[in-house]
């Protein structure tokens, strides 16, 4: 059982399993001031949805730098990626924003006995089929 994939990625005990996710989505107003009374709004639109995870590996269940090497790859490429979580549940397509890494307790040959890390994922719209972009053109 998987917590969390991102695309082909498994977020998961062999490779990373997350201890925090924090899911935050914005909503745009446009906003006007008014004499006497609170600022009339105008509603634009959904803003940005940002889901971020947290947690730590240990080098004595994995090696988390294969793992997070193979995300900083994936950000690389800058594909937009279905995110679903184990349950099913679809969250859209996210792009890999930042990935943040901190090597703990290091042993004599420099590796690291954990592995504290973050990776932050912001949503994109979903891909338009190739057949809505030739009918548009």
């Amino acid at each position: 059982m998987h917590l969390m994939a991102l695309g082909m990625f498994l977020f998961q005990v062999p490779t990373l399993a997350y201890d925090e996710l924090q899911r935050k989505t914005d909503w745009r107003f446009a906003r006007s001031a008014r004499v006497g009374a609170r600022d009339a709004v105008q509603f634009l639109g959904t803003g940005d949805e940002k889901i971020s995870m947290s947690g730590a590996v240990y080098a004595e269940i994995t090696d988390g730098r294969v793992s997070i090497d193979q995300l900083r790859e994936m950000a690389d490429q800058g594909e937009a990626l279905p995110l679903v979580d184990g349950s099913g549940t679809v969250f859209g397509n996210f792009v890999i924003e930042a990935i943040d890494e901190r090597h703990v307790a290091l042993m004599a040959d420099g590796r690291p006995l954990r592995i504290d890390f973050a990776i932050d994922l912001l949503r994109v719209d979903d891909p338009a089929p190739a057949n809505n972009a030739e009918t548009a053109a």
